[in-house]
């Protein structure tokens, strides 16, 4: 959180969205996906929340240069967010809980093996997504239905034309206004019809001012620290090449948190910040927390046995299954369990519960299950439901 906190203030995240839309030189689609892209790919290696809070300003205004809608366009950032961020182990918490998991960890799934095997199943879900996505949002949908300027317009008309009705000519003066009243109203209903012709060719078309809008978000969004930046990247570089070393050298005896404690405190000594409070304050302490109180409290289950129970009850479950079909029922039970589940309560919790259950699942000789496959099948659809 430390590292992303100090990466926003570089304005990187505001400059990636500001090519996004020079890449797709104003083609509403293509922008819309480079912007996806980039989200996925962000949310892979930092916050899923902080990535949107940054994304959105200046997707809001991209959408204002185009006309769009920019709810439609905000909800499938947060789509490819959320599947970006099942891709590695440091994602989406649900994957930190896995890979932190000392049994687990013996067992061979660190942090290479866990992002090897997902990463691969999330590249086929994005490419599936997209025609989704383009199905779910046609053009006629993403387009703002009237700009401002014709919503003005036609309540203009209203008023003129409620005001025309209130009169009843009773003299020559009120006939004259009446009709003066009602040449103005059919004035503007000539000019809205013209307005109308204007943007509905438009909505057909490319943006073909594109370049115009490029030059004015190119002011008001552009890097704001370059040596800030280089500092960042180089950061987050060793950070995300330690984690992969962490799975491979064994001499290098320093878990995924305190690699990250260790680059965010060289972060802010490289970065010289004068004004610590406002790193601090992006930090989600609630978040934290929240972490600390979760582990407290799953130890307190393990205690009561009630994780043993649960455990017990899906593998009597699993064991009704004939042995050939044990394990692809399996999967597919696990993976719907945790999406539809973690879409109601939160998928942190969730995930913490549901380790030890598959562990015990894995152990039991009458059940003869591989626990990796579950596993997967776990982080997948807690990260993807949730």
């Amino acid at each position: 959180m430390v590292l992303v906190a100090i990466f926003s203030e570089t304005g990187f995240f505001d400059y990636c969205a500001v090519k996004a839309y020079r890449f797709s030189r104003g083609k509403v689609w293509a922008m819309i996906t480079l912007l996806c892209l980039i989200a996925a790919i962000l949310s892979a290696f930092l916050d899923n929340v902080t990535t949107m809070m940054l994304f959105t300003p200046v997707t809001i205004r991209l959408c204002e240069v185009l006309n769009l809608d920019p709810r439609h366009v905000l909800i499938a950032e947060v789509i490819f967010t959320n599947i970006g961020g099942a891709a590695t182990a440091v994602g989406d918490p649900p994957n930190v809980i896995i890979v932190s998991k000392q049994e687990l960890r013996k067992k061979g799934l660190d942090f290479a093996a866990f992002t090897g095997h997902m990463f691969v199943g999330i590249c086929l879900v994005v490419l599936v997504s997209f025609p989704f996505l383009r199905l779910l949002y046609w053009n006629k949908k993403l387009y703002n239905k009237e700009p401002s300027e014709i919503v003005e317009l036609k309540h203009e008309i209203y008023v003129w034309r409620l005001t025309a009705q209130r009169i009843n000519p009773a003299s020559r003066e009120e006939t004259a206004v009446k009709c003066l009243l009602m040449q103005k109203v059919l004035t503007l209903e000539m000019l809205l019809r013209k307005k109308l012709r204007t943007f509905h060719r438009q909505i057909s078309q490319e943006d073909k001012n594109w370049e115009t809008n490029i030059q004015e978000l190119q002011k008001k969004h552009r890097i704001t620290d370059k040596i800030l930046l280089i500092k960042c990247l180089s950061v987050l570089g060793c950070v995300i090449l330690m984690f992969f070393l962490n799975s491979f050298v064994p001499g290098i005896y320093l878990d995924l948190g305190w690699i990250a404690m260790l680059g965010a405190i060289w972060l802010l000594v490289l970065a010289d910040i004068h004004d610590f409070e406002i790193i601090l304050n992006r930090v989600e302490w609630a978040t934290l927390l929240f972490f600390a109180a979760l582990f407290v409290l799953m130890e307190a289950l393990a205690h009561l046995h009630l994780i043993d129970y649960i455990g017990e009850q899906t593998a009597l479950l699993i064991k009704v299954v004939p042995e050939d079909q044990r394990l692809a029922v399996a999967i597919i039970l696990v993976l719907w369990v945790s999406a539809l589940a973690s879409s109601v309560i939160d998928n942190i919790p969730f995930t913490a519960t549901m380790i030890p259950v598959l562990l015990n699942l894995s152990k039991d000789p009458d059940v003869n299950l591989p626990m990796k496959p579950l596993i997967f099948s776990l982080a997948m659809g807690a990260c993807l439901g949730g």
